[in-house]
Formats: structure tokens, sequence, C-alpha cells
């Protein structure tokens, strides 16, 4: 958050293919997340050098970059299409570049796109990957399933995705920089016997 109490959102794109859905979904996330007042990065991974990781060679190529671009940011969206029932092997090598220094108490949102049925597995094994760096993951996720039939010259066309896609926007604006949970307000008092 700047001075100015603004935030700042990062979206990682796990997708390397021209035209990516993934890559217009998540535009259209942080579109959302400006509206509410954030400003807003998408890093396309595509266009970083980012070998195979190799904990030995950990500052290769634009890793670096990549590293302050994450720690920039009070919230992260992770967005991806699914690959044999899970997320890509480009996202999986940009997180493996970062760490708790990165992600421990980020607000991350995630966003998974499929050719085929509903990606629930990727969004799982996501969602375990952000719990294990200490990221606090918004409970509203986004699967786009049957993606060919679903957008249309780069644009989502089911209404109902889109609402979900820019409620995911405007979620990660609202909980970024969450620092702990917040008071229950509907908690009631256990009643004991006389």
């Amino acid at each position: 958050m700047d001075v100015n109490g603004t935030k700042h959102i990062v979206a990682l794109c796990g997708s390397q293919r021209d035209g990516s859905r993934t890559r217009h979904a998540l535009e259209q996330a942080l579109g959302a997340a400006e509206t509410k007042g954030a400003t807003t990065d998408l890093v396309d991974l595509s266009t970083l050098d980012l070998p195979v990781f190799d904990p030995d060679q950990s500052d290769t190529g634009d890793a670096k970059k990549l590293r302050q671009l994450v720690r920039s940011a009070d919230g992260v969206l992770l967005g991806s299409p699914v690959y044999h029932g899970s997320y890509s092997s480009v996202l999986k090598t940009a997180i493996d570049y970062c760490g708790f220094d990165e992600f421990e108490e980020t607000t991350v949102g995630l966003l998974v796109v499929a050719g085929g049925g509903f990606p629930t597995p990727a969004l799982e094994h996501l969602r375990s990957v952000a719990r294990s760096l200490n990221a606090w993951v918004l409970p509203h996720q986004v699967a786009i399933p049957n993606a060919h039939s679903t957008f249309e010259a780069g644009e989502l066309t089911d209404e109902a995705l889109v609402q979900r896609v820019e409620a995911l926007g405007t979620e990660i604006v609202d909980y970024a920089g969450v620092e702990s949970y917040p008071e229950s307000t509907t908690a009631c008092a256990v009643p004991t016997a006389d």
C-alpha cells in the first residue's frame, strides 16, 4: 500500500499462448480492481527470462525482477490454463523463484481456465502452494470451464463468469493487506447449566 493508502495488485499470467484466454480474464479482473481504486500490473510470464528453477542459480535471468514485482503487491492474482489436470509449468517455475518474502501474509486470488470440464484440481493445487507460502488465499476463486465456448474475440460471453471474474478483482482489493482474521460478530456464548 502506498502512502496514500492505494493498494497495488499484481497478476501473474501462466499462459504463453497468443490470444490467451487466461490473460484476457486476468485483464478483466484487474480492470475491476482498478475500478476499486487499486493500481495494477499484469506480469506476462512469457516475456520474462525464467529458466527451469535451479536453487543454485536462483537469481538467473529475470528472477530478481519477478520477485520485486510480486513483493511490491498488496494482492496477487495467480492465473493459469489447465494442463494435464493442473496449472502450467511456466507459473510453477515463477512461483519456484519466489518464496515467503514474496507471498507470506499476501492476499492471493486464483483464476483457472480450462478447455474442457470444471478445473477443480488445478485450483486446489494452486491453493495448496499459496497456503504453503503462508499467503492469505481468498475463498472466492474463478474457474472458467469450456473456454472455447465461453470466449468470443477475446471477451468472456458468459455473464455469470464475467461477474465472478470481476468479483475476484474487487475482492482482491477489499482483502489486500489482511493481517489476521477479523473478530467474529456472530459468535455466541455457550450456555452453561445451572
